[in-house]
């Protein structure tokens, strides 16, 4: 379907969606469907609910925030159970401002953004239908025209509960336009949209000393006074400001603690009693979400400020730290590259992996718990196995600091190194040694980096390197070995004779010579070492093998080279440790024999085809492989 089409298809389901009647008319939908008239935390809640909630260790993951944030389910899960949950249900939070606080580029103004999609989308579904009185510039709700003496009996009636009054505009409407009659004003259904300024506004600080507060209340329009003759009438009020505009949904109010006071304590009167003062008029009802975010260093000054105190005890305050995932991380710089214009540029596999490395490692903090070190930890916490501890030791790692990921190296970073090693090559294609190279280079000039910070961070670049040659020793262990597949099938058919004579405490014959002979213990031992398994857990782990192959057979299955994930590790680094003299001569000739070029062509093409490279990574990969055995 062509561009023009989808937009044709858009505008067609606007016209379906829209909706216009009497209030009358408005009261017989609320009858059927009393969700209609949620309020705006209610709202946002229910959008984030109704995108789907499933539970993974014992946390709630929230779809709605599943393709944008990346590695803070618990700091979404505490935003969504402690703030959007009880403000739905009308308790004591909804009266506070929502304040993320984090680091710079930890997500903040992501989850912002996310939150206004989201509402702009849903307004647009029949679970989430705004619907106010028509023509006013605040898209009021219409129940504000129940009078407050019958608000009891229509909570008995349709139990809904009403809160607010009738703005000055629209209660001027009704005596002037419709006589008071409130059955017959008109209500139409709305679509938030921040452009169009509707149910979404968007307020940025500037020079206190020229930034007027018209800008979150609205002002006169002088140019109308000769017509209505006072500035008290609300025909001569422009109701454009941002607090006006965002009624009903949400409005971000951007760098709040750098404000100015006068702006600041108008939003006082709104969060706790739900109205704000515009021009010489009643105070103004208005309904909706003040979500803002600040970083932790402008936040302590805030609130070191003994004349903040009143607004401070309005705030709910949410961490927002970094991503402490590896996982989560590449997931984080795979977004922002698909993003930007270097999208078509190829990252060799494992290159966004050792920068995710670093950047956790210079955020984690040092545990004290015994045998945990940073890298460890780090497994741990991306949801590795590591010897001698498992995740209930994780969970217990992440309450030893409560400050754990509010410092250290930022995605953005990252990123723009990235970007100025694919501008400076030139080349299409960037591989993990690039991007360690450009992260190391780009430390000098990193503005917020300490003295001992430079040192701890340069000391995790080669940590992240160490990682990484272990990485690209392994793929090119696992494409030389599956080059040398039957040979790996034979010793481990050789393997598994072996152990089913040591278990079973029987001999082998000699398929040459007919005689008898014990297991052979060297053969056995050379493969187990090579996964670790000591002298004294050899026989638990043979055990285990033929317990493996037993019920295979009792199925009716064959026990192959990828039946048990650890003996096929264990087989893999044998052969790989067998042939690492023809891995050498191979990876590091200047002009290899035909047999040469043909092993490394096919482990080349093992590497194109099966895990992600292109010519050029690959040709790159084998080479650095090649020199790291040499060495």
């Amino acid at each position: 379907m062509s561009i023009l089409n989808k937009v044709r298809n858009y505008r067609e389901e606007e016209k379906r969606l829209m909706w216009e009647g009497t209030f009358a008319e408005y009261l017989e939908i609320l009858r059927e469907r009393p969700e209609v008239a949620q309020t705006a935390h209610s709202r946002v809640y229910n959008m984030i609910k109704s995108a789907g909630v499933t539970e993974r260790d014992g946390k709630k993951m929230f779809e709605f925030f599943g393709q944008g944030i990346f590695g803070l389910e618990t700091a979404i899960e505490r935003l969504v159970e402690e703030y959007f949950h009880p403000a739905a249900k009308r308790l004591d939070v909804r009266k506070r401002i929502l304040l993320l606080m984090g680091p710079v580029s930890g997500g903040k103004s992501t989850i912002v953004s996310m939150l206004k999609r989201g509402l702009e989308h849903y307004s647009r579904t029949d679970e989430g239908a705004v619907y106010a009185i028509k023509g006013c510039p605040m898209h009021e709700d219409p129940l504000h025209l129940i009078p407050q003496h019958l608000r009891e009996d229509f909570f008995d009636e349709y139990g809904i509960r009403i809160e607010g009054s009738l703005s000055p505009l629209n209660t001027m409407k009704l005596d002037k336009e419709y006589g008071g009659r409130i059955e017959d004003v008109q209500v139409e259904r709305i679509f938030f949209s921040e452009d169009k300024r509707v149910g979404i506004g968007t307020f940025s600080p500037s020079d206190p000393k020229s930034q007027d507060i018209a800008d979150l209340t609205g002002s006169i329009d002088f140019s109308t006074i000769a017509e209505y003759g006072s500035e008290s009438d609300p025909r001569a009020y422009r109701f454009d400001g941002e607090l006006n505009k965002a009624n009903r949904g949400m409005m971000e109010f951007q760098e709040i603690l750098k404000s100015d006071e006068k702006f600041l304590w108008h939003l006082l009167s709104l969060t706790q009693e739900g109205n704000f003062k515009a021009g010489r008029f009643a105070l103004i009802s208005a309904d909706e979400l003040i979500v803002a975010h600040t970083n932790e260093s402008e936040y302590r000054s805030f609130i070191a400020n003994k004349k903040n105190e009143a607004l401070h005890s309005r705030m709910i305050v949410m961490p927002i730290p970094y991503n402490l995932r590896v996982s989560q991380e590449e997931r984080i710089y795979e977004k922002m590259i698909n993003e930007s214009d270097i999208s078509n540029v190829h990252m060799a596999p494992h290159a966004l992996r050792v920068a995710a490395i670093f950047s956790i490692l210079t955020r984690l903090k040092e545990s004290k718990k015994q045998g945990i070190d940073l890298l460890k930890k780090m497994r741990l916490y991306d949801g590795e196995s590591v010897e001698g501890f498992n995740q209930i030791d994780a969970e217990e790692l992440r309450k030893e600091f409560q400050d754990e990921g509010m410092e250290g190296i930022d995605p953005r970073y990252v990123i723009n190194r990235i970007s100025s090693t694919i501008i400076r090559k030139e080349v299409p294609s960037i591989n993990a040694l690039d991007v360690l190279r450009s992260l190391k280079d780009g430390l000098d000039q990193h503005p917020s980096i300490s003295k001992d910070d430079l040192e701890k961070y340069m000391n995790y670049i080669a940590v992240a390197r160490r990682e990484y040659d272990e990485i690209a020793k392994k793929e090119v262990q696992k494409a030389f070995v599956y080059s040398y597949e039957e040979s790996a099938k034979t010793l481990m058919d050789n393997y598994l004779d072996n152990v089913e004579a040591y278990c079973n405490k029987n001999k082998l014959r000699d398929p040459l010579t007919g005689e008898e002979m014990n297991p052979d213990e060297k053969l056995m031992r050379s493969i187990e070492e090579q996964i670790g398994i000591s002298e004294n857990a050899k026989k638990a782990f043979r055990e285990e093998i033929l317990i493996r192959l037993s019920a295979y057979a009792r199925k009716g299955k064959r026990f192959d080279y990828n039946s048990h994930e650890r003996l096929r590790e264990a087989i893999q680094k044998k052969l790989f440790a067998d042939l690492k003299d023809v891995v050498k001569i191979t990876t590091s000739s200047k002009t290899p024999d035909e047999s040469q070029l043909k092993k490394v062509n096919e482990v080349i093409a093992r590497l194109i085809d099966e895990h992600g490279y292109n010519s050029v990574s690959a040709n790159e990969l084998l080479r650095y492989v090649g020199s790291l055995l040499n060495r």
